[in-house]
């Protein structure tokens, strides 16, 4: 990949420009977040697919911190919500309001209108608030008294999430599942990645403060609108597009399994080997594309059975083997 070192965001529409832009999110989210390399990519790959992304993590492995990197590195308008077992749709999407002034009823946004959503713990909050974020994410909209609010272009939502097994945690259905492009692990750092945390932490990095770890803006609309054109110019051969339909097909078939990749899925995957095509410098796709896009794309599309899951398979563990036996095209 290429090794941008431009010091201000791109602001050409030019695609090499945009393409340089956002590699060089790389360096500025590594100044404040140690080795989370391929969930930065993915974060990334969300933005050139108009997606939205799910980050799953034990409480404590910089996942918010993350995102708050990723907007800061980024010229968009952000926003923070904290999902808690008391929170209201109205309180994510907004609510109309009488004024007293006029003796009419205006209506008040809320936090989802921004660029950049970061919805924090979403599985902390009960089912009815986690669907109010559904028409928002699928149709880019909100609908308040039965008026339609268009959302602001480029919207991401960034969720994070704690495991399903921790106390106070509600599981996503899954159609709001289904509406998430990715879904990335945030696994333990490893021990030279704790220790360059703490010696960090140590020599006076504040969180909080990022602005201050040297986190600047080095990519913004124009970048975004000049990669999504060349992204959608990236060619898919029929070779390819019957590999990602096989590989989702398998799903369907699997023992393992109850729910497969949905026809949506298989788009996904679709679109996010295409980005990633892009990002590496190419303007065509190849199997290996589909392969490294294949588990954060799928993982949360699936369904084990029950008596698999007791056994110790996972999500990931199926897609590969799905992987390993579905013909790869020449």
């Amino acid at each position: 990949m290429m090794d941008p070192t431009t010091d201000n965001a791109g602001t050409t529409g030019d695609p090499d420009t945009a393409r340089a832009s956002l590699e060089a999110l790389r360096a500025e989210i590594a100044k404040a977040v140690v080795g989370q390399d391929p969930a930065v990519t993915g974060l990334v790959v969300a933005l050139l697919c108009r997606g939205h992304v799910l980050l799953e993590g034990v409480p404590g492995v910089a996942k918010t911190l993350l995102v708050r990197a990723l907007a800061s590195a980024l010229e968009l308008d952000t926003k923070r919500v904290q999902f808690t077992p008391d929170l209201m749709p109205s309180d994510v999407t907004g609510s109309l309001v009488y004024d007293t002034r006029t003796a009419e009823f205006s209506f008040q946004p809320g936090p989802v209108f921004t660029n950049l959503l970061l919805a924090d713990e979403i599985n902390r909050t009960p089912p009815k608030t986690q669907s109010s974020l559904l028409e928002a994410m699928e149709e880019r909209q909100v609908t308040v008294d039965g008026t339609p609010r268009l959302l602001p272009d480029p919207f991401l939502v960034a969720a994070t999430q704690n495991p399903v097994e921790y106390e106070g945690t509600y599981p996503l259905p899954e159609a709001q599942l289904d509406r998430f492009l990715l879904k990335l692990t945030i696994p333990l750092p490893s021990r030279q990645d704790e220790i360059d945390v703490l010696t960090r932490h140590a020599e006076g990095f504040n969180p909080r403060d990022l602005k201050a770890a040297g986190v600047r803006p080095v990519a913004g609309p124009a970048d975004l609108e000049a990669a999504r054109a060349a992204v959608a110019k990236t060619t898919v051969s029929p070779e390819i597009t019957a590999y990602v339909v096989d590989i989702c097909r398998a799903t369907r078939e699997s023992p393992s399994l109850t729910l497969g990749v949905s026809p949506r899925g298989a788009t996904a995957l679709l679109a996010t080997s295409r980005a990633w095509a892009w990002l590496t410098g190419r303007d065509y796709v190849i199997p290996d594309d589909v392969k490294a896009l294949a588990l954060p794309t799928l993982r949360h599309r699936v369904q084990l059975r029950p008596e698999a899951e007791m056994e110790g398979v996972t999500p990931d563990s199926v897609i590969n083997a799905i992987l390993a036996h579905v013909p790869v095209p020449r």
